[in-house]
């Protein structure tokens, strides 16, 4: 009996040690951190660099959420999304800093599970990826500033022979400045911070972007002006042009419909309330 009793203790005590490892003999597949208990976790990628969509800051301020693998925190428009998507369908967040360019091959991969970024839903991009129905739409204005020849100009025509760049890879830069009669278009910036500076220091006389990025650059450059264009004189934009989604590997079916059932409870008056508060809060810099 007392063999018994001591090899009965024994097992009892080994169980306990390993408890946090092997559950002490449960086989149920782990979801996050080994505890099936926990929320699948919806992994989201973004530049942390694209004011006021997404923004990188010291603290937590105003609902900023840490960054993996890094001391700061994430915020703005995309990251307010990101929580509410998060929250609605049930999962836990985290965010990954991740260039605007290596993006795509990140959702791709399989390193993220989507990217919350400002894209535009292109032709193009839908060729390698899925998105989502808009969950924001970006009207494409003008920038420049106050002291340039361009200040006062209310069509596209009236920027002829500007020199002009815009962030690499986005619509701005592929489609609308072409439009301008004769443009000095420049080599591309790789972040739109690189853009607004390229305009603030005179190395360009105008750049193109859109409205909440503008708007945003205004509270920091007070010296910008946004061009307001006369109806039918300004770019032409089509609908994939100003509509911005969120994409997914392709084939993500099971989250692609959360996430849509999600963004359906939302209205265009929401992406804008979302958009001021952003804008708002946005620690946007001279970098």
């Amino acid at each position: 009996m007392k063999k018994i009793m001591y090899l009965l203790s024994a097992a009892l005590m080994m169980c306990g040690m390993l408890m946090g490892l092997t559950a002490c003999g449960g086989d149920e597949p782990a979801t996050n951190g080994g505890n099936t208990d926990e929320k699948p976790v919806l992994r989201v990628g973004m530049e942390c660099g694209y004011a006021p969509y997404n923004w990188a800051q010291a603290d937590e301020s105003n609902g900023a959420v840490p960054i993996v693998d890094s001391p700061q925190y994430a915020n703005g428009y995309d990251v307010m999304m990101a929580k509410y998507l998060a929250d609605k369908i049930g999962y836990d967040l985290e965010i990954h800093k991740i260039d605007w360019d290596s993006l795509p091959i990140a959702v791709q991969s399989g390193v993220i599970d989507c990217v919350i970024a400002g894209q535009s839903i292109t032709a193009e991009r839908l060729q390698t990826v899925d998105f989502t129905t808009p969950y924001y739409y970006a009207s494409i204005v003008a920038v420049t500033r106050d002291d340039t020849a361009y200040a006062n100009a209310t069509k596209v025509a009236d920027l002829a022979g500007a020199t002009c760049t815009s962030q690499i890879n986005t619509v701005w830069y592929d489609a609308m400045l072409p439009q301008i009669p004769d443009a000095n278009i420049q080599p591309a910036t790789e972040s739109a911070p690189q853009m607004l500076v390229a305009l603030n220091s005179g190395a360009v006389d105008l750049v193109c972007t859109d409205e909440p990025t503008a708007m945003a650059a205004k509270l920091v450059y007070p010296n910008f002006v946004l061009l307001d264009m006369e109806e039918g004189a300004d770019f032409e934009a089509s609908e994939e042009d100003i509509n911005i989604g969120i994409s997914l590997k392709k084939g993500n079916t099971e989250l692609l419909d959360k996430l849509n059932g999600a963004l359906a409870e939302l209205t265009p008056e929401n992406f804008t309330e979302m958009m001021n508060e952003a804008i708002a809060v946005q620690p946007l810099t001279n970098e």
